[in-house]
């Protein structure tokens, strides 16, 4: 479903929304046919939480998306917890 306001993330080969741009840090994703995201990610919502080191927080963790960096300043990777997709982000710069 596409919403307005997405940006192409053509590497990852998806399309999202801004999480800052409401109070609550809503992000919309869209993925291509071919996005290599797990099944567990593209179809059952998740929530995000900021972590101060990535590496200790995926320690003993079902990792479903490797550590990796969408983005300059950004750390990301997704674990499976209570059968619910959990994304894990470290940012390696002051956020704006």
């Amino acid at each position: 479903m596409p919403v307005e306001g997405m940006t192409r993330l053509d590497d990852l080969r998806i399309a999202c929304t801004d999480h800052a741009s409401n109070p609550f840090g809503i992000q919309w994703m869209c993925y291509d046919a071919d996005c290599p995201v797990p099944p567990l990610v593209r179809d059952v919502a998740h929530v995000a939480f900021e972590v101060n080191d990535l590496a200790k927080a995926l320690a003993g963790k079902k990792v479903i998306i490797a550590p990796n960096s969408p983005s300059p300043g950004v750390l990301v990777a997704f674990i499976e917890e209570a059968g619910a997709p959990v994304e894990l982000l470290q940012f390696t710069r002051p956020v704006s």
